[in-house]
């Protein structure tokens, strides 16, 4: 506890030493702001650069960039939290939102962005800046505490090449493979090419951390009930989605196995073309431009539901509620999240998609960004995309929960029913604890 009491004073002294001031005027004049974001290099890069145009276009404004490294960054907010140091306009995850309005960090910004003069909030995507409203009661709607960063629809690709290689039919990017057929797939990409009994190319590798949703969903389960108040992984269906996703290593050896992970991760076999299919994020298609294979998009696999189903990531940027300039820092937050141009800086760097819808359909429709088919991008927000389940509740412990244990499962020293049979209790006690918890925040 010392330890982290004083990492608490050590990281808030150094963001109020940052940001001193940034609430106020300075001696000739100027507004200063304090802007604290987190990002790759090239994110910051060009993050960097709106921020000059906005300067640019308000010549007594001065915007301090505050940046730490991803892994870095929650923790340094919730010290500016602790510290009382919050910057003007700083991201959040979406799952904090109604912590941070209940604990008074965000401002509600609604009429100040709905108003501001030559903004149109109805060109930032709706599902996008809905994430960011909240009622008092439930997330979603109600007032706008936060402007997406960016929208994170996490979209499922494949090595187009070795399916040319290998005779193998491309997928159709309108009519997602059935379990069945994805199944067979994955077993006519994984082979030994040299011969020498050692397999050196496989279906897939996917990660149960990020990968396991699609998978539940779309196979009609979920690890809440509608009401968001009580874990439902030890529903049949999601049972039978956990135990698909394990046997594709264990029954079926269509992914790397233990020992051979050891040796090189999937993102990395992924990136040698070793592998047929591989998640892919928007802001992944920087690092994927100088694939030596092509790669292209198609819809998640479907369970018994026969719906394609994906995950919607997203960071917001949200106003401090202690911010002596409020109008000025909800107009950098918007600049941000919906400049065109800067929108644009931002795509050209290939870290994220536009915010924008108008500038999101030109992008989608440009032949010359890879990979062809970014429609299915777009196809995840409007039509089959989804929060993840913590967006719902007060805090993720119940959900990190599920996953602390689940390895023994992914590696078969455990079924999928031993396991949620195990689990779900446990979920349940810390979501019962977070659902008190958000209970007494409103007294």
């Amino acid at each position: 506890m010392m330890l982290m009491a004083m990492l608490v004073v050590v990281i808030t002294g150094a963001l109020s030493a940052c940001s001193s001031g940034s609430s106020g005027g300075s001696e000739d004049g100027n507004v200063n702001l304090t802007f604290m974001f987190s990002g790759q290099p090239q994110e910051q890069t060009a993050y960097k650069n709106v921020v000059k145009k906005f300067e640019e276009a308000h010549p007594d404004v001065k915007v301090k960039t505050v940046v730490t490294a991803g892994d870095q960054y929650d923790t340094k907010l919730q010290a500016a939290i602790a510290g009382k140091s919050v910057p003007d306009v700083f991201f959040y995850n979406p799952g904090n939102l109604k912590a941070y309005v209940n604990s008074g960090v965000l401002m509600d910004i609604t009429d100040l962005v709905e108003n501001a003069e030559g903004a149109d909030l109805t060109k930032i995507w709706e599902s996008g800046v809905n994430k960011y409203r909240y009622d008092g009661e439930v997330a979603g709607q109600g007032a706008i505490y936060g402007l997406p960063k960016d929208l994170g629809p996490f979209a499922f690709g494949y090595n187009k090449t070795m399916f040319e290689e290998a005779g193998i039919p491309l997928p159709d990017p309108d009519k997602p493979y059935t379990l069945e057929e994805f199944l067979e797939v994955n077993k006519q990409l994984t082979k030994d090419k040299d011969g020498d009994g050692k397999l050196d190319q496989w279906g897939t590798g996917l990660n149960v951390n990020w990968s396991l949703q699609p998978f539940v969903w779309s196979n009609g389960a979920d690890w809440l009930d509608e009401t968001h108040t009580k874990v439902t992984v030890d529903d049949p269906k999601f049972i039978e989605a956990l135990q698909y996703f394990a046997d594709l290593q264990n029954v079926h050896k269509v992914t790397p196995s233990i020992a051979e992970g050891q040796t090189l991760d999937t993102y990395q076999r992924w990136m040698q073309g070793q592998i047929g299919f591989f998640p892919v994020g928007p802001w992944d298609m920087g690092a994927y431009k100088d694939l030596k294979f092509e790669y292209d998009l198609l819809p998640w696999p479907v369970g018994s539901t026969g719906e394609t189903q994906a995950w919607i990531g997203s960071l917001g940027i949200g106003v401090s509620s202690k911010t002596k300039h409020a109008e000025l820092a909800a107009e950098l937050a918007l600049y941000l999240s919906s400049d065109e141009e800067g929108q644009q800086a931002l795509v050209d760097q290939q870290v994220q998609l536009p915010n924008n819808t108008d500038v999101a359909e030109k992008w989608a429709a440009d032949t010359s960004i890879k990979p062809a088919n970014k429609q299915e991008f777009l196809d995840i927000i409007g039509e089959h995309g989804r929060d993840l389940p913590t967006n719902f509740t007060y805090t993720g412990e119940w959900y990190d929960e599920f996953f602390k244990n689940i390895q023994p499962v992914i590696d078969g020293k455990k079924t999928a029913e031993e396991y949620v049979k195990e689990a779900q209790p446990k979920m349940q006690e810390l979501l019962d604890k977070a659902i008190k918890q958000e209970e007494q925040a409103k007294k």
